[in-house]
């Protein structure tokens, strides 16, 4: 794990002050509570860290952050589960699959895609392959990852095909396991997400399926139970500078990508794929969300990946509005 540095204040803003008014109030609620005053975050190929260090929120916080990097959602869920890490940001497909899988989590705030873009999540086969359709896989093997977002996109997509569930093989890889499976030809398709995808189409491969219009572009930071108890305050004020920096984002894509490159190793022309992918805004945790995210739900139920009765709301706590 990585702890943050404090970055120095460059001049005194209307802005700085109410943040350091806010900032206040957060250390006074963990002032002397050893662990509580730790926050200890989740991220996916570096993406939350990047983009908070790129937007500059790490400013004046008053309590410290430790990172922990994860290759896909279901590392990361398996940490929250366990209470190793309070928090991390996870597409709605997986934090479904957890949740419904007794996971004792919570989703306390929720983003979306601002357009949905296109090859984010794809289904992909290699250049030469000769499969052209989704039907030409019937009876082939197709990789990804037990309850990620590619998971959940073969479902649709075979579903908005008219196919039947097991016209295809899974192959249950995580990401680092599918991209040698695929390279090698061990598998026919994969189904990945940026910025694996990215890397994948600039080196041999070719989109069979696209996410766009399968998938809703939620994405939600999901908190432990036990943190929430623990870290409510910690985990407002989180939440607060991920909105600044999904703000600060839509503007600075470039600066964005050049951060997540240097963070996590990716080529530049890779980081700035996925920073244009990446473009997010928060959105209150309404009915309408959850609503939308019955079709998640449902899509693994009529699958029978998921079997748990436990009620949809229930997954669900505005950690700001609380």
């Amino acid at each position: 794990m990585v702890t943050t540095a404090h970055v120095p204040q460059q001049g005194f803003t209307r802005r700085h002050s109410l943040a350091m008014l806010a900032s206040s109030l957060v250390l006074a609620a963990c002032h002397g509570k050893g662990d509580e005053a730790v926050l200890k975050v989740a991220s996916q190929k570096g993406g939350t860290k990047s983009l908070f260090l790129a937007a500059g929120v790490l400013e004046d916080m008053p309590y410290r952050i430790e990172w922990a990097e994860f290759p896909a959602a279901q590392h990361l869920l398996e940490a929250l589960g366990s209470g190793a890490v309070d928090v991390g940001l996870v597409g709605d497909a997986p934090f479904q699959f957890a949740y419904q899988s007794g996971s004792p989590i919570k989703a306390i705030t929720a983003h979306r895609a601002s357009p949905r873009p296109s090859e984010a999540l794809a289904i992909i086969v290699q250049d030469k392959s000769p499969f052209r359709t989704l039907t030409d896989l019937r009876g082939r093997s197709v990789a990804t990852t037990r309850g990620s977002v590619g998971h959940y996109l073969v479902l649709r997509a075979l579903d908005q095909a008219g196919l039947p569930l097991d016209s295809i093989r899974f192959s249950w890889l995580a990401p680092g396991d599918a991209k040698a499976a695929f390279d090698s030809g061990a598998v026919d398709a994969w189904s990945i997400w940026v910025p694996y995808l990215a890397a994948a189409r600039i080196e041999h491969a070719r989109i069979l399926a696209d996410g766009h219009d399968l998938v809703q572009g939620y994405g939600f930071e999901v908190a432990n139970e036990a943190a929430i108890a623990r870290k409510r305050s910690l985990l407002a004020d989180f939440a607060g500078r991920e909105a600044r920096a999904l703000a600060w984002l839509s503007a600075h894509r470039a600066d964005y990508a050049a951060v997540l490159a240097r963070e996590t190793g990716l080529p530049l022309d890779i980081a700035r794929i996925t920073a244009d992918k990446n473009v997010r805004r928060p959105v209150p945790m309404d009915a309408q969300v959850i609503a939308d995210q019955q079709l998640v739900l449902d899509t693994f139920r009529r699958a029978g990946d998921v079997r748990s009765p436990r009620a949809l709301a229930d997954a669900f706590l505005d950690i700001r509005a609380a």
